[in-house]
């Protein structure tokens, strides 16, 4: 399954956000289990962005900055 953004149908886009916040929340509760606190909170600031991006109460790019594009990390 593809995750990249640009170029794909709204449909496809929709279905990728939901995708991530069921990994999003699995990853949490693998945080939770192992005491990794700092971790959980920033796996929860990432559900909470993806849930608010799938409900369309957030846009899914705050636009093109400098500085602000891909970290080029393979995920």
């Amino acid at each position: 399954m593809s995750i990249h953004m640009g170029g794909l149908r709204e449909g496809h886009s929709v279905d990728n956000v939901a995708y991530i916040c069921q990994m999003l929340g699995e990853l949490r509760q693998v945080a939770f289990s192992e005491g990794a606190d700092m971790l959980c909170y920033l796996i929860e600031m990432a559900y909470v962005e993806a849930g608010d991006i799938k409900s369309g109460r957030r846009p899914r790019s705050a636009g093109k900055r400098d500085g602000n594009g891909s970290s080029g990390m393979a995920v």
